[in-house]
């Protein structure tokens, strides 16, 4: 039997990657991703504004940091955060639902050795160290939308199987684990995430009472055992001193007016804590102005809306609910962070998604908006009838 020359390899092997990158043109959800690639564009700038004043806050009298020495190691992160993304939004959706229930599951063992082999930081043991860092909660990100979606869509298999305790059961133990760390913000967002996801799933109205009851509980105990979290509730219910990061991160971010100051020309982020991760807004603020923070509200809003009603003709369960999950943890971050920076909420410690500067934090949204745009993959041509949560029948 004849065999192709080796030219011929090639140009079959072309020619099949070109189908392929095709496909995955017409399939994609080109709107949320030029969104996404410019939302991270603005924050290859801002962290070019933010990196200074962090730089000089952490240089010391052994090593004096560059001043665009997070900027550089920024743009690192984010090529392999593109790297990331663009090959998790190439998945089939079927590979994207395998990938991410190993990587939630995976990250859900992690977290249970994060509290016995965990390194500490700052009163907190969020970290494994086995020649690297990582953060299991942030890549936890990218497959709990997925793994709990999955869970759910059982019961379009088998009503019998009892999908509510199950979940429940799940964020519990979720809830544990990250408040051992201790990590409420986190707890938070996957909580929200959560709420989201069983909300749209049709549960009973009396199961999310519980849940909500629940959740105030969680919020007492945390108020009178963990001395971090109360006393930044109480800084934000009663107020605190004029040196507060929250107080700095408001007079930053008021600083610049409506246009700004201009590059490189802030002052007040000079005294601004991680004026290049959680306050960047702050820096944007004073050096863009008030104009430009409403312009990447608005981009927000834009990516949740444009998610929204990508679902709207939906019929798969399962895609409703991870994308939904997803669009939960990707807004509710930016709007906590957003909300911090503006002193209407208490400080949490979260960054602003796409354009905060971060190692593993960048690439794990990156690969979350990736698995959102696998998920949410379409044949154009394809007509298709609209999502009804009466088809999936009752979850009480």
């Amino acid at each position: 039997m004849a065999t192709l020359a080796p030219n011929q390899n090639a140009q079959r092997y072309n020619r099949n990657r070109r189908s392929q990158i095709a496909i995955w043109w017409q399939e994609i959800d080109r709107p949320t991703l030029v969104l996404v690639l410019i939302l991270m564009a603005i924050g290859a700038v801002a962290v070019a504004a933010g990196s200074p004043a962090s730089a000089k806050r952490l240089s010391t009298s052994v090593e004096k940091l560059r001043s665009l020495h997070f900027f550089y190691l920024h743009m690192r992160w984010q090529l392999l955060g593109l790297a990331a993304m663009f090959w998790a939004s190439s998945l089939t959706k079927e590979s994207a639902r395998r990938f991410g229930i190993l990587l939630g599951a995976a990250m859900l063992f992690a977290l249970v050795l994060v509290p016995i082999v965990g390194s500490e930081v700052n009163g907190a043991k969020r970290w494994l160290r086995f020649g690297i860092s990582l953060q299991p909660s942030e890549f936890l990100k990218c497959g709990w939308p997925i793994l709990l979606a999955w869970i759910v869509s059982w019961r379009a298999r088998d009503p019998q199987i009892p999908v509510v305790g199950i979940c429940f059961a799940v964020m519990g133990l979720l809830g544990a684990l990250l408040m051992l760390q201790p990590d409420f913000g986190s707890t938070m967002l996957f909580s929200g995430a959560f709420l989201v996801m069983i909300l749209l799933s049709g549960i009973d109205v009396k199961r999310i009472g519980m849940f909500a009851g629940a959740g105030i509980a969680g919020l007492v105990l945390m108020y009178f055992t963990y001395d971090n979290g109360r006393n930044r509730i109480d800084n934000f219910l009663f107020g605190g001193s004029a040196f507060d990061q929250v107080d700095l991160a408001q007079r930053t971010l008021l600083n610049g007016g409506w246009t700004g100051l201009g590059f490189w020309m802030g002052t007040r982020k000079m005294a601004l804590p991680e004026a290049h991760t959680d306050y960047i807004f702050s820096v944007i603020g004073e050096e863009f102005g008030l104009l430009a923070c409403m312009v990447i509200v608005i981009l927000y809003l834009a990516i949740l809306t444009r998610v929204i009603l990508r679902l709207v003709d939906e019929e798969d369960l399962f895609t409703v609910l991870a994308a939904s999950g997803f669009a939960a943890q990707f807004g509710g971050q930016a709007f906590i962070n957003i909300l911090v920076n503006l002193q209407l909420f208490p400080s949490k410690g979260m960054t602003l998604p796409l354009i905060s500067y971060g190692g593993s934090s960048t690439v794990a949204m990156c690969l979350s908006m990736g698995l959102l745009l696998a998920v949410t993959r379409r044949n154009p041509f394809i007509q298709r009838e609209k999502f009804s949560l009466r088809a999936i029948g009752d979850m009480s």
